[in-house]
């Protein structure tokens, strides 16, 4: 059983060639999946691959990578020597020290300080041959990523489970209290009956059918049911090895529903209190969910 939290930071480091490669991985709670990347200048290309490698571990949650390179690059350096310009430097100087009467003294490291004469340009990377070395880095970020979001999320299902032991021991007290609520009900109507007639004899088969009507407003066994079976349901999503938040967050209105409808069924004051940290309980279970993948 793994639940995951959509909460989590990795880093991985991979070293090659006097270069260094280095990805951080940060992702945070996210409705739908949200991917963000930022790479080196000259390595776009390798957007989608890397964008797809996040996808395989992640469904939903924001996710932004960082990909950094520092070390030697003097391999991609391109030094370019433009000739003709350093001829027409070279004839421009002879011609002003014959205009000027004075000696040439022309050298070739003077030469090569003229604008323009040596070039140097960084070469793009051949990002087929270095993505075996990103792609190592970034498995390492991903990996320690989803064992901090493992760890939260295993603290996320003991919580939650303890949150839903303390649900379901609020129903059963509910469910004790429904056959006694029914029958101060159907003395408390008898009561209100016998003040209005008065000394009016009362017909037992009216009073059972006015009992009836009552009993049956009140009757909560079908929201019960449901919830108990919402609960199971509950249970079941937390061992199943899917990203389960979205289900879990769809249960936890289908929830509160039911607790709704029971609270207005019941409408009394003895277990108002009791449906009452009913929705507080699934409103910290909730919190919770919207933590988890």
């Amino acid at each position: 059983m793994t639940v995951k939290s959509m909460t989590g930071f990795g880093r991985g480091e991979f070293e090659k060639g006097g270069r260094v490669w280095t990805a951080e991985m940060r992702c945070v709670n996210n409705r739908f999946l949200d991917i963000k990347i930022k790479l080196p200048r000259g390595y776009t290309a390798l957007e989608e691959r890397i964008r797809k490698k996040i996808a395989e571990n992640h469904q939903r949650g924001r996710v932004d990578l960082a990909l950094n390179v520092q070390g030697d690059f003097t391999d991609l350096q391109k030094i370019t020597i433009n000739v003709d310009l350093a001829k027409k430097y070279k004839e421009a100087l002879s011609d002003m020290s014959s205009k000027l009467s004075l000696e040439e003294d022309t050298k070739l490291s003077q030469l090569a300080l003229y604008p323009d004469v040596i070039t140097r340009e960084q070469q793009n990377e051949d990002v087929d041959s270095v993505w075996p070395i990103i792609e190592q880095a970034l498995a390492e970020a991903i990996s320690g990523c989803d064992a901090m979001r493992i760890e939260e999320g295993n603290c996320l299902l003991d919580d939650l489970n303890m949150r839903l032991r303390g649900f379901v021991e609020n129903i059963e007290k509910i469910e004790t209290l429904i056959p006694s609520l029914i029958e101060k009900r159907e003395q408390s109507l008898k009561e209100r009956l016998e003040k209005l007639l008065k000394n009016v004899d009362l017909d037992p088969m009216r009073l059972s059918q006015e009992v009836a009507i009552m009993a049956d407003k009140t009757d909560v066994t079908e929201e019960l049911v449901r919830l108990r079976s919402h609960i199971s349901q509950f249970e079941s999503f937390l061992h199943e090895e899917t990203a389960v938040g979205r289900k879990l967050d769809f249960l936890i209105q289908e929830f509160l529903r039911e607790v709704n409808t029971l609270g207005s069924k019941i409408n009394d004051a003895e277990t108002a209190h009791l449906t009452v940290e009913l929705k507080g309980e699934l409103e910290k279970i909730r919190e919770q969910v919207q933590n988890i993948e």
